[in-house]
């Protein structure tokens, strides 16, 4: 049984370049749960103008992986309302996440991670795309996969420094991810990013298809 051992450095020095958020480019390292000694293993890459995150998934001692892209001080304007993601999934539930980049999060930390779930349909690459708008007022704070009950814990997009997405046991509530949205054992996963926008209007519909 092979153990993939997390290079913290060596992610971060093969980052890869896809999609933009605010006019910035964005480059996607890999967070998966070699962090905490699983078998977990994403392989992004490039995918026209968007972003495949995709790889295999081993719930054998693990059970997430993830794909973070810093953000800049600008990308955060305080009238930002949602997010806008358009996507082609394969049925399992994902997830968005946001933070402030510090590395003092997890269970113990002080910085959560600001997350919403997002339920993907099993599509073709003939088939369109998804959409889905996430109200940032929407997203709730997860230590290390504990979401948090403490009513102090607020989000202030304007100290987001991160962006991601990940597919993990735990849904952004904390409750289990069922095997039918998520997977069992040893399975591959694919979630292709299309784009990612800003909302600045409080009008939006929250899921649809192109």
């Amino acid at each position: 049984m092979r153990m993939i051992k997390y290079n913290r450095a060596g992610n971060l020095a093969n980052a890869v370049p896809a999609l933009e958020f605010q006019g910035t480019p964005l480059e996607w390292h890999r967070l998966d749960d070699g962090v905490m000694g699983g078998r977990s293993e994403t392989v992004h890459q490039s995918a026209g103008r968007g972003l495949h995150f995709c790889g295999t998934l081993n719930t054998e001692g693990g059970g997430f992986v993830s794909l973070r892209a810093p953000l800049q001080s600008e990308s955060m304007p305080k009238e930002m309302e949602a997010i806008r993601l358009k996507f082609r999934g394969d049925g399992k539930t994902y997830k968005f996440i946001m933070s402030n980049g510090s590395l003092s999060g997890g269970p113990f930390g002080k910085n959560p991670s600001w997350q919403a779930d997002i339920p993907t349909e099993a599509r073709s690459e003939t088939d369109g795309m998804q959409e889905t708008t996430i109200p940032l007022k929407s997203l709730k704070p997860s230590f290390g996969g504990r979401v948090s009950s403490h009513s102090n814990v607020q989000f202030d997009q304007t100290e987001m420094r991160q962006i991601g997405f990940m597919l993990s046991l735990n849904l952004s509530d904390g409750t289990p991810n069922p095997k039918e949205t998520f997977g069992d054992g040893i399975f591959s996963f694919s979630l292709l990013i299309e784009s990612i926008e800003p909302v600045l209007s409080s009008i939006a519909p929250e899921n649809k298809e192109l």
